[in-house]
């Protein structure tokens, strides 16, 4: 078995929010990173400040709906550390928040070559890497996997069908030392609650900020699904929306 200090994880959307704190965490943890995000600049900040921290990351900028891209940050991860452990498909957009009728068409469609595509590209690419030694895939997931929310059609439908990829690889994977599971957050105080507030659609909008949880409990909750007990969850979305779930990743209590 690897030790903590020497696996490599790739971490999509890695410039800001969750893929950012996540990568932050496991720096801190060891690991070697491979950030992947559209920014250059913030993935430049972002490997400038774990390399000051003595860590190990490199940066791909990409997009993750086009495959080539995905395809390159994970042969990258290999080349450079020899292996991938662990894949974060982070990367999700959620903006423009509209209602059916009154929806880009484009747009709608940039949702699921983002939110749908890019995680399966994520899957496609690293999985084949994985199988010599074995590995664990995150896919951020959603409580829109299983509702539906006014506005949120792109969302809810992608979400959803990020959760359908999880039950299939696991299915798939699993025997073979694999390990998919979705993450499931609930809210988290990103830009992407800005652009939900501004919507005014729906509940989640007239949230207050304070409501949101900080981008580094995720990070902490995908440790906790590295470990032993987080194969438990592998096939299905693990919830930090839920007392049980924050008790296990060692979080606190929602009243």
């Amino acid at each position: 078995m690897k030790s903590m200090q020497s696996k490599t994880i790739v971490i999509t959307g890695a410039s800001k929010g969750i893929g950012k704190a996540t990568a932050l965490h496991f720096a801190n943890k060891g690991f070697n990173l491979v950030v992947m995000a559209r920014n250059a600049q913030a993935l430049d900040a972002l490997v400038t400040q774990v390399e000051k921290n003595g860590g190990q990351a490199v940066a791909a900028v990409g997009d993750v709906s086009i495959y080539p891209d995905v395809e390159r940050a994970c042969k990258l991860a290999f080349e450079q550390f020899g292996a991938i452990d662990v894949l974060v498909n982070n990367a999700g957009l959620i903006d423009p928040i509209s209602r059916i009728a009154d929806s880009d068409v484009q747009a709608w469609d940039h949702i699921v070559d983002v939110n749908l595509k890019g995680v399966y590209h994520g899957m496609r690419a690293a999985i084949p890497l994985m199988l010599a030694q074995g590995g664990t895939v995150i896919n951020i997931s959603s409580g829109a996997a299983t509702s539906a929310l006014e506005g949120w059609s792109h969302y809810c439908s992608t979400k959803a069908a990020v959760l359908s990829l999880t039950k299939c690889a696991h299915k798939e994977y699993f025997a073979q030392g694999i390990n998919v599971i979705g993450l499931s957050p609930g809210t988290v105080a990103t830009d992407m609650q800005l652009a939900i507030k501004n919507s005014g659609i729906n509940p989640v909008s007239q949230l207050a900020w304070e409501s949101h949880i900080p981008p580094s409990w995720v990070a902490q909750a995908i440790e906790f699904l590295l470990s032993a007990d987080g194969k438990n969850y592998a096939g299905t979305d693990f919830s930090l929306k839920n007392n049980e779930g924050r008790a296990l990743v060692g979080l606190p209590a929602v009243s």
